[in-house]
């Protein structure tokens, strides 16, 4: 393990104590002898090793960690091993921000930032508002934080609609995987979370917004706000997968009824986006 890394520390460390439990939930699954029967029921994986490759600190704490975790058949023959090689960040959060003028009836516009993304190659990279859970207790209080931080704007948390918790709400969930979606599941153990915040405002409020610079510099965060039609939002961030991803689901939600027009939770009189 990397110097100042220890057993211990990855033990606590949150990323790694939920996907741990999510793993051994999933173990489980193998041995039930209930139909149909797992795929892998006649020769169960085990999970036999982890082995740390590298840690990226943040501050005091592990931000990344690259792992290989060794799972092989338990019992029949010579022993098949799952891919395992992990980079492991945790959970994020990310917020589709709908802004809708009070002097036009149809206008949407859609707050996005526009930042450097150097594993992209990008110095200005077109996404929505997004960010680590870090150390915050619910999916709600973390995209409030990420929100400030990203639009300097102040929301409360009873004004955001979980948008992959709606839509999940009634999918089953035998592997207890977090109600958010997963992005890179071949080789990240991120989710993301997706919200919805959707508003009416002065004009001259959203104009105010316009190319407005926000970020934490501190942390290297230099970040430009930008304001799209709504319209023009699938092909002008269509390189962003969590961009496409919450413009989806709050179609769908829509189309199924679980959404009206003005973005609140049907039969939710008390609606975050009630004017």
């Amino acid at each position: 393990m990397p110097g100042q890394f220890s057993k211990e520390v990855l033990l606590k460390w949150k990323p790694f104590a939920e996907w741990i439990e999510t793993l051994k939930a999933s173990l489980k699954l193998q041995y039930r002898d209930t139909k149909p029967l797992h795929p892998f029921h006649d020769d169960p994986y085990v999970l036999r090793k982890i082995h740390i490759q590298a840690v990226d600190y943040f501050g005091p704490r592990p931000g990344f960690i690259k792992l290989d975790a060794v799972l092989q058949s338990a019992n029949k023959g010579k022993p098949l091993t799952l891919p395992g090689k992990i980079f492991m960040r945790g959970g994020s959060v990310a917020m589709l921000m709908i802004l809708r003028p009070e002097d036009s009836r149809d206008e949407r516009l859609v707050i996005m930032t526009e930042q450097a993304r150097i594993p992209a190659g990008s110095l200005a990279f077109l996404e929505i508002p997004a960010g680590m859970i870090d150390d915050a207790k619910t999916f709600s209080g973390a995209a409030a934080k990420e929100i400030e931080e990203e639009t300097g704007m102040k929301i409360p948390t009873s004004e955001l609609i979980d948008m992959t918790k709606l839509a999940m709400e009634d999918s089953p969930n035998p592997e207890n995987l977090a109600q958010a979606m997963y992005p890179s599941p071949g080789g990240s153990d991120e989710f993301i979370a997706l919200f919805l915040w959707e508003k009416k405002m002065e004009r001259l409020e959203i104009e105010a917004l316009k190319e407005k610079l926000t970020g934490d510099r501190l942390q290297g965060e230099m970040i430009k706000l930008r304001l799209i039609n709504y319209e023009d939002l699938w092909k002008l961030a269509a390189r962003d997968g969590k961009t496409m991803v919450a413009w989806a689901l709050y179609e769908s939600l829509k189309r199924a009824g679980k959404l009206d027009d003005d973005g609140n939770i049907v039969g939710d009189a008390s609606g975050p986006a009630a004017g």
